[in-house]
């Protein structure tokens, strides 16, 4: 393609060279540099990759695009191109190089500060059977027509993100679904894509510090940036952020939760639980009259559940694509049931610090077990602090608590599980626990030892990667080690 083509909509100056030459391929890494490319000089937190332009045009890059003026005595025969912002540059400029895929597509995107993941999980169940064919970014990944694949973020950086949508397009998606934060926002990640659709789940106060936010006021405004980015916004009128957070918006307002003045408004819910079964019940008033099943518990799920139901009603989905979707619906290590025995209920969730752990546990609490069991440990080479608060809250909130690893990295168990110690006896000394350093027996004993309406939560990063018994890391889902044991002891 050439530098002219790729440039298409991007405000530059051209500092020497032509817009004739040929790019085979867009880089921002400077180890990447080969004839034939164009790097873009992104002024980073850490460091500025101007400094490195010199380096990549030594290696026959074809075209540099910069940010600010550099030396470029030493580079005579490389196209040089000023932007104003490369990182704009660069997403605008990657959407052309792979022909601009996101405009061929429905695009959604999901913004807030917890929900985003379950929400964009529901409305792609909720999609998938009504018949859509759904590509997927999100903190679990990426995932299209039955392909997984990793990220490094939760938006991708731009070249990677319309890489992604390209895969999604050529492979016959035609919706895409997408986390959107505020880091992707603010840092151009998803500069050029427009949305039919918009998501805004709630907020609170998260990525505010060195090298992101630096206030909750410019948190919130990077959020509501999407809201000039979409033709619909399905937002929670509940949320005591949503006016300010919506100052400014350019697209059409649907609402949802459980105010008067929502759209599609909450009413009744309903805590249901089985041995495979562990959600909500509620009836839907406003725009639409329905009775709602989730395959999710929690007031958080209810209102996770009317976000993907409102995508629906504003794409036109049927009714019964939108039941059999929030009914089935099951995300990978969020509050994710393994249904191994009809005597008690076990699932798995990510939550790893006091504040996710107090609300999962708060939520299993509403549902009356016989007992409420947690498996849990801390992570190594972290801050005390989230040991001693998950140890405290744990001791506070659960009737049994089982010590174990979770991704030590280069501490001693036993002084990870100490500190979770001195947590826990300040929460409540008289708290019953047990320490079993090894997860997997941890996993066994939780099984071995359950009681007859217990519900026990294993949480923490348990789809990650941990030590086997012969000291080899190998991958595994601890779904799949739970199914296995239950199905080697004959647990009914």
């Amino acid at each position: 393609m050439k530098l002219e083509q790729l440039l298409e909509g991007v405000p530059f100056t051209l500092v020497q060279g032509s817009l004739d030459t040929e790019v085979q391929d867009i880089i921002y890494d400077s180890r990447k540099a080969a004839p034939g490319l164009a790097f873009v000089c992104i002024v980073g937190t850490q460091r500025d990759s101007h400094e490195f332009a010199a380096d990549c045009a030594a290696k026959g890059v074809s075209v540099l695009v910069i940010q600010h003026d550099i030396d470029l005595s030493a580079m005579p025969g490389v196209t040089v191109v000023k932007v104003e912002s490369s990182r704009y540059a660069m997403a605008l400029m990657s959407g052309n190089l792979f022909g601009n895929p996101s405009r061929q597509m429905t695009m959604i995107g999901v913004t807030g500060t917890k929900g985003k993941t379950t929400t964009t999980h529901m409305i792609k169940s909720v999609l998938e059977a009504a018949g859509k064919k759904v590509g997927m970014i999100g903190t679990n990944g990426i995932y299209f027509m039955g392909r997984h694949q990793e990220t490094a973020n939760t938006t991708p950086e731009s070249y990677e993100l319309q890489k992604t949508f390209r895969q999604f397009l050529d492979a016959g998606c035609d919706v895409a679904l997408m986390e959107v934060s505020s880091q992707g926002l603010m840092m151009d990640r998803v500069a050029g894509v427009h949305y039919d659709i918009g998501v805004f789940t709630n907020l609170s106060p998260d990525h505010i510090g060195p090298g992101e936010h630096k206030t909750f006021e410019e948190y919130r405004s990077w959020k509501g940036q999407l809201f000039r980015r979409c033709d619909v916004g399905v937002v929670n009128i509940d949320d005591e952020n949503t006016e300010a957070l919506l100052e400014g918006h350019t697209c059409k307002l649907v609402t949802y939760g459980r105010s008067e003045k929502a759209d599609y408004r909450a009413e009744g819910c309903e805590l249901l639980r089985t041995h495979d079964f562990l959600g909500v019940a509620f009836h839907v008033s406003g725009r639409d009259n329905m009775d709602v099943r989730v395959n999710m518990p929690g007031e958080f799920s209810v209102y996770n559940a009317l976000a993907a139901l409102a995508v629906g009603k504003v794409l036109g989905l049927p009714d019964a694509a939108i039941h059999e979707g929030l009914g089935k619906c099951v995300v990978k290590g969020r509050v994710e049931l393994v249904p191994i025995s009809k005597k008690f209920t076990i699932l798995l969730d990510y939550a790893h610090n006091e504040v996710s752990t107090e609300s999962l546990l708060t939520t299993l609490r509403a549902y009356h077990p016989h007992r409420l069991v947690v498996v849990f440990g801390c992570g190594g080479n972290r801050s005390k602090l989230r040991r001693y608060g998950m140890g405290e809250t744990c001791a506070k909130m659960a009737d049994f608590s089982i010590l174990t690893e979770d991704n030590n990295r280069f501490e001693k168990i036993e002084d990870i599980l100490a500190d979770i110690r001195v947590g826990m006896n300040k929460g409540n000394p008289d708290a019953k626990f047990v320490e079993i350093p090894d997860r997997l027996d941890a996993l066994h004993y939780a099984v071995d030892h359950a009681q007859e309406g217990d519900l026990i939560a294993v949480i923490g990063k348990g789809h990650e990667t941990y030590r086997d018994r012969e000291g080899v890391k190998t991958p595994f889902l601890e779904r799949e080690l739970l199914e296995e044991y239950a199905q080697q002891i004959g647990l009914e």
